[in-house]
């Protein structure tokens, strides 16, 4: 059960972050409104928001959830895989001093939270483009004396594995079909989103509680069968920063 989300706020200079698209247009005031109907949200499920404010110097710092893997007993604060966010860990490390014991992975590691997913004790750890194989390492060793136990998949698309796969109940998956045939996923129940559907992939589930992005009714159709409440939103603006709704808070 979730109490807490850790957020912050997207800069003005957000579209100067990284990303994959291009030729695209940005609205810093959609982009805020979008940004504040997720706050409202996350408090509807029952969380207390805590609401950092932007760091200037960092365009793509509100995607809070690639700073820290946060467990019940520990908060492990990241190295992030693209060299320009790196400083937002600083930030981050004393806001979740006040709740957690804090450990660090070390260089030359590194590691996004979005390219971990934590099931039950289980997490199961993206190797991508942000995550090399001594990240994984690094966090699975530090984890598994509060219990968890690990195992890594490739990332096949997308930046990050929450890209393309994330937890939508105790121990259901909802993924991308480039996923299905990892022999390391087939102990969970899966849904499978289609090609021409994949940013649902991006779905995020709170207390029994499923936000999903706007806009894909055969995924959403999907998931009704899991009978949590599903609440969509509207993310354009983060997607076209190659986020989605599991990017923007960290839940504990």
């Amino acid at each position: 059960m979730f109490t807490h989300a850790i957020t912050r706020k997207p800069g003005v200079n957000f579209s100067r972050g990284i990303t994959t698209a291009e030729n695209e247009s940005h609205s810093y005031e959609l982009i805020v409104d979008q940004h504040a109907a997720y706050l409202e949200t996350l408090r509807s499920f029952g969380l207390e928001v805590i609401v950092l404010d932007s760091l200037p110097d960092y365009p793509d710092a509100y995607f809070v959830e690639d700073t820290a893997v946060v467990t019940p007993q520990v908060a492990v604060v990241t190295i992030p895989g693209a060299t320009s966010r790196r400083g937002e860990t600083d930030a981050i490390a004393p806001v979740l001093a006040d709740y957690r014991e804090i450990k660090r992975i070390q260089p030359p590691a590194t590691i996004d939270g979005g390219d971990v997913l934590k099931v039950g004790n289980h997490f199961v750890i993206g190797i991508s483009e942000r995550t090399n194989t001594e990240g994984a390492e690094q966090l699975g060793k530090i984890l598994q004396p509060f219990g968890y136990t690990w195992t890594t998949v490739p990332v096949r698309s997308g930046l990050h594995l929450k890209s393309s796969v994330n937890l939508v109940g105790d121990n259901t998956l909802l993924l991308s079909r480039k996923f299905t045939d990892l022999q390391k996923l087939r102990r969970f129940e899966r849904i499978i989103v289609e090609e021409d559907e994949r940013p649902a992939c991006n779905t995020l589930w709170i207390n029994d509680h499923l936000m999903v992005p706007k806009g894909f009714p055969a995924t959403r159709k999907k998931l009704e069968a899991t009978r949590a409440d599903i609440v969509e939103l509207s993310v354009s603006e983060i997607n076209k920063m190659d986020g989605g709704l599991t990017c923007m808070s960290l839940r504990f």
